[in-house]
C-alpha cells in the first residue's frame, strides 16, 4: 500500500466516530455547520432538507466501503418486519428527539427512503453505474444475544432518560424497539442505534464491555468509545478542581462546535452545554 494511502486509512480510522445511518443521526450535534453552509443561501427550505444534505455529505466523509453503509442500514430497516413506529422510535432517540420526520409530514420509512435517495444521487454523480450492495444484515444468533445482553442492564435507566429529556421530543418504547431491531432486522445496526441513544442522553455505560463487543463487529476504533459516559472512569482533575464528567469527545477537523444554533430553536435556550463547547444547545424540536 502506498504511504499516502496508508496515512489516509489511519486518519479515517482515527476520526471515524460512527458509520451509516447512526453517523447520520449523530449529526444532530453539529447541525450548525450545515445550516451555515446551506440554510443561509436557501432560507425558504427547512430542517428536513438540511438533513438530506447531510446524507449526501456522507459520500465525501468516508471511503467507498464505509459510505455504502448508509444505504445498507436503510434497507436493513425497510426490508424488516418492523413497524414504522418502531423505526421512528429508534431514529428519534438516536437524534435526542431533535429531528422527528412526523413533524414534517413524513413517516419514518418515507424519511429513510428520501435519505437513501439523496445519498444514492450523490454517489452517482461520481459513478453513474453504481449499484448499491445488498443490505447484508447481521442475523447471527450469537451476535443478537450479545447485543441484547448489553442492552438489558441499562434498559431502565435508558428508558427514563429518553422519556424525560432536558430538550427534544420525549421517546417512549425505545428499549423494546431496539430489541426488535436486533432480533428482526440486524444485530449490528441495533447495537449502533443503542450506542447512539446511550451517547445522546449521556447514560452511564460499561465502556470496556461495549468496546469489546464493538471489536467483535470490527468497528473502527472510535465508533464505540467516542462520546460514551464511561461509568468506569473515576473523577479527574482539571485546573485544580475535580470534574466528574468525561473528557470532551473527539471532534473531526472542520466539524464545527457540537451545538445546535440558538436561532433555529422554537423556544428559549435550555442552558444545557454541549461537551467542551461552552455553548448552550437549542435543538430544533424544542417546544
Amino acid at each position: 500500500m502506498p504511504e499516502s494511502d496508508a496515512e489516509g486509512d489511519f486518519l479515517e480510522g482515527v476520526y471515524t466516530t460512527d458509520i451509516g445511518l447512526t453517523w447520520l443521526a449523530s449529526q444532530w450535534e453539529v447541525l450548525e455547520e450545515f445550516y451555515r453552509k446551506y440554510v443561509q443561501s436557501h432560507s425558504d427550505e427547512g430542517p428536513a432538507v438540511v438533513w438530506l444534505k447531510i446524507a449526501e455529505s456522507s459520500v465525501d466523509e468516508f471511503d467507498r466501503s464505509k459510505a455504502v453503509q448508509l444505504g445498507q442500514d436503510v434497507q436493513r430497516l425497510l426490508r424488516s418486519p418492523l413497524t414504522d413506529e418502531m423505526i421512528r422510535t429508534v431514529w428519534l432517540a438516536a437524534t435526542h428527539g431533535v429531528f422527528d420526520p412526523g413533524e414534517y409530514g413524513m413517516s419514518a420509512g418515507a424519511w429513510l427512503q428520501k435519505a437513501e435517495e439523496a445519498w444514492l444521487a450523490r454517489v452517482r454523480q461520481n459513478d453513474p453505474a453504481f449499484v448499491p450492495p445488498p443490505p447484508r444484515p447481521v442475523v447471527d444468533e450469537e451476535f443478537r444475544r450479545a447485543v441484547l445482553q448489553v442492552i438489558r442492564p441499562v434498559a431502565e435507566q435508558l428508558s427514563l432518560a429518553v422519556e424525560n429529556p432536558p430538550f427534544g421530543t420525549p421517546v417512549t418504547g425505545l428499549v423494546p424497539a431496539l430489541e426488535r431491531v436486533v432480533t428482526e432486522s440486524c444485530a449490528d445496526l441495533g447495537y449502533r442505534l443503542f450506542l447512539r441513544a446511550m451517547k445522546a442522553y449521556h447514560v452511564p455505560a460499561d465502556r470496556p464491555g461495549l468496546v469489546a463487543l464493538g471489536e467483535r463487529f470490527d468497528y473502527p476504533e472510535w465508533v464505540v468509545p467516542e462520546g460514551l459516559n464511561d461509568r468506569t472512569v473515576t473523577p479527574w482533575h482539571r485546573g485544580g478542581w475535580t470534574d466528574t464528567s468525561p473528557p470532551a469527545p473527539v471532534v473531526r477537523p472542520g466539524s464545527g462546535a457540537h451545538v445546535t444554533p440558538r436561532y433555529l430553536s422554537r423556544g428559549p435556550a435550555t442552558g444545557r452545554l454541549a461537551p467542551g463547547s461552552g455553548m448552550a444547545v437549542c435543538p430544533l424540536s424544542q417546544a
